[in-house]
């Protein structure tokens, strides 16, 4: 914004200088009211609680660790299981109330097709937890 004022040899000259007020103004205005409304949006409302004992369910579900070694051979648990079987062992698995939990380790060099294989059969079976077990990896500097 440049406004024209008149110098004292009669030329109109643009101002070079911005008014600062109307913009420090409406800052302040608007600082004030997010200082006002701020507290009230973090606070709720005040509920007198009831008091109540009760125990924590701490029976954690059980797993299944199905394991898979390099050469592509199953093990269930720590037990030799060949593949033909394995739908039957998931199967019984699957029954169960509260269904158990499918911990698959694979080794690094294991075909993903194996695993792949492995997933495809829980899934058939019915189980709908699956999870799989990796060595962790040290935190880099």
């Amino acid at each position: 914004m440049a406004f024209h004022v008149q110098a004292r040899t009669g030329r109109n000259q643009p101002q070079a200088e911005i008014n600062m007020i109307p913009l420090i103004d409406v800052m302040l205005v608007l600082l004030i009211i997010f200082m006002v409304t701020a507290p009230l949006l973090t606070h709720g409302v005040k509920v007198d609680l009831p008091k109540a004992t009760s125990q924590a369910a701490d029976t954690p579900p059980k797993t299944i660790q199905a394991s898979i070694r390099a050469d592509g051979s199953l093990y269930w648990e720590k037990e030799a299981l060949r593949w033909e079987a394995l739908p039957e062992r998931l199967a019984a698995q699957a029954a169960l109330e509260p269904q158990p939990e499918l911990h698959i380790r694979a080794d690094s060099a294991v075909a993903y097709g194996k695993v792949a294989e492995l997933m495809s059969a829980a899934s058939a079976a019915g189980i709908t937890k699956i999870g799989f077990i990796t060595a962790p990896t040290a935190p880099k500097p």
